[in-house]
């Protein structure tokens, strides 16, 4: 995700994402605070500081290195003690920190040890800092909700151009109810064994405590893609090609779709469709 930023109490704070988290920028917390950018190392040297770090490391990175931690807090709270962002990072192993160069340069943090370091610099700043955090983390929701209601509906309308095809040119007039419901699950499930790699009981049956069905869980780019697949395998279908050619083919177009959209170069996200 893009760096955000949000005012805080007419200051401008950059959000950036890391380990799949929101990342805050302390640099720019405190741009506006007598001391600056020193105040965050000033921060690091209180005892209380390094024990909060320690504990949320612990709680949340196996690979934290708790013997160099121990010796840090031993030596916290002394006159001569000193510890930046960079220095506990080497040190530890920590990830609830971040240096960070170029454009968007400074020392970022999780947004849990973030709004710690506004209390210590103002509990008035901090709160400000909660409630703009939580109006972004809405906006965002809200339109990630749009996003994906708008793709569930675009994948339902192109179900009925696809639904037509199959019932012009699968369906013989003398099949029954049953009968007609069964084709339609096939094709559906023809769909689903090329995107999503199994069918629609399979799905289930992996993943009984799941409310719904696979497609409500699916994610955007999956409900994209299967969007398209739907008006592909409609063509393919009055083109004539057998099930098993056209499972082959929208396999195909279905990782193509999918590596483009999510960025994942060669990876193989399905394996190759039965033939």
């Amino acid at each position: 995700m893009k760096n955000r930023s949000i005012t805080v109490h007419g200051t401008e704070v950059t959000i950036t994402t890391r380990h799949e988290q929101d990342y805050i920028a302390l640099t720019d917390m405190v741009k506006n605070f007598d001391g600056g950018s020193a105040l965050i190392e000033q921060w690091l040297k209180n005892k209380d500081t390094v024990l909060f770090l320690g504990v949320w490391e612990q709680i949340n990175n196996p690979d934290f290195n708790s013997p160099e931690f121990e010796g840090i807090k031993n030596k916290a709270g002394h006159n001569s003690f000193y510890l930046s962002a960079k220095k506990w990072i080497d040190a530890t192993g920590a990830i609830g920190l971040h240096a960070k160069a170029g454009r968007y340069g400074g020392t970022y943090a999780h947004r849990d040890i973030a709004f710690e370091f506004g209390s210590w610099l103002s509990p008035e700043f901090k709160l400000y800092l909660i409630k703009e955090f939580q109006r972004l983390k809405d906006e965002e929701a809200r339109t990630t909700s749009l996003e994906w209601s708008f793709q569930r509906t675009l994948a339902k309308v192109n179900y009925r151009i696809h639904a037509d095809a199959i019932k012009e040119h699968l369906i013989p007039q003398k099949l029954t109810q049953t009968q007609t419901s069964t084709a339609y699950a096939s094709e559906a499930d023809l769909l689903n064994v090329a995107l999503f790699g199994m069918t629609a009981a399979q799905w289930r049956q992996a993943n009984p405590k799941e409310p719904g069905n696979m497609r409500d869980a699916a994610t955007l780019e999956q409900l994209v893609v299967l969007s398209n697949m739907e008006s592909i395998n409609a063509v393919l279908i009055h083109q004539g090609l057998a099930a098993s050619e056209r499972l082959v083919q929208l396999n195909a177009i279905a990782m193509t779709q999918m590596r483009s959209l999510v960025g994942l170069g060669t990876v193989k996200l399905l394996g190759e469709a039965p033939k």
